[in-house]
C-alpha cells in the first residue's frame, strides 16, 4: 500500500508561482511511475504531468506544457510540481497518483494510489 500526502497548495495572484509537493509513504518509490492530475469545480479529473519511474520520461498536458514541470527524488520519497506563470484556469484540486500498473500514462484509471488534493487557486 502507497498512501500520497501532497501540500504546498495555496491562493497566488496570476503569473505567479508555487512547488506542489507530494510525499510517499512506500520504500519501493522509486519503482513506481507517478502523475499529477487536478479537478475544478464541476469538471473531471484532468491529467497535467506524469513522470516514467527513473525520471528518464516526463509528461505533460498542452495546458501546461513550458509552464510546468514534474521532478521525482527518489531518495526523499518525493514528486514535486513545479508551477510558473499561472493563470486562473490553473485553479483546480491537485492530486498526485502514483501506479504500478501499465497503460497509457495519462489515463487516470492506472493510477491505483491517490493523494487527498491540494488546492490552488489563481486570481486574476
Amino acid at each position: 500500500q502507497v498512501q500520497l500526502v501532497e501540500s504546498g497548495g495555496g491562493l497566488v495572484q496570476a503569473g505567479a508561482s508555487l512547488r506542489l509537493s507530494c510525499a510517499a509513504s512506500q520504500g519501493t518509490f522509486g519503482t513506481l511511475a507517478m502523475g499529477w492530475f487536478r479537478q475544478a469545480p464541476g469538471k473531471e479529473r484532468e491529467f497535467v504531468a506524469a513522470i516514467s519511474s527513473n525520471s528518464i520520461s516526463k509528461y505533460y498536458s498542452n495546458s501546461v506544457k513550458g509552464r510546468f514541470t514534474i521532478s521525482k527524488d527518489n531518495a526523499k520519497n518525493t514528486l514535486s510540481l513545479q508551477m510558473n506563470s499561472l493563470k486562473p484556469e490553473d485553479t483546480a484540486v491537485y492530486y498526485c497518483a502514483a501506479r504500478t500498473r501499465s497503460g497509457t500514462i495519462y489515463d487516470l484509471s492506472t493510477y491505483n494510489y491517490w493523494g487527498q488534493g491540494t488546492q490552488v487557486t489563481v486570481s486574476s
